[in-house]
């Protein structure tokens, strides 16, 4: 999925769908990095794009709190 994409989806969910999805994301951060550790992870290219993902969340939440 493009990241304009995403993020007009983002876009359209309330707080709290964002909050879970933020969870979730952070979950998903920190399974990567374990299969990372143990050699088991095939795609790395994969972490960069969790963290941006997780960023792009932030950033939203941010923005609807502010307004």
């Amino acid at each position: 999925m493009k990241s304009t994409e995403y993020l007009k989806e983002l876009q359209s969910k309330s707080v709290e769908e964002l909050t879970e999805e933020l969870v979730s994301a952070k979950k998903e951060l920190f399974n990567l990095r374990f299969q990372n550790a143990t050699n088991q992870l095939k795609n790395t290219a994969r972490i960069t794009e969790v963290k941006k993902n997780i960023a792009r969340i932030q950033t939203v939440i941010s923005s609807r709190k502010d307004a």
